[in-house]
């Protein structure tokens, strides 16, 4: 595996932590209603939102031929 591949499983599982932590804490909020279960929920949701877009233009970023 080339580590321009590893990258991308590595940000890949990034957005799968920060989007399953996002909705768990938007789940907390939802049953205490704790201020900042509300604002970490969101944070992590726009962080694996933000990644997601990372991942999409990566092979543009880094200036590499189309595959």
């Amino acid at each position: 595996m080339s580590l321009i591949g590893f990258h991308r499983v590595l940000i890949g599982t990034a957005i799968v932590f920060c989007a399953g932590f996002g909705v768990r804490e938007l789940v907390v909020w939802w049953n205490g209603r704790a201020t900042i279960d509300l604002v970490l929920g969101f944070a992590f949701l726009v962080a694996a939102g933000a990644l997601a877009n990372y991942l999409h233009k990566l092979t543009r970023l880094l200036n590499l031929p189309e595959e």
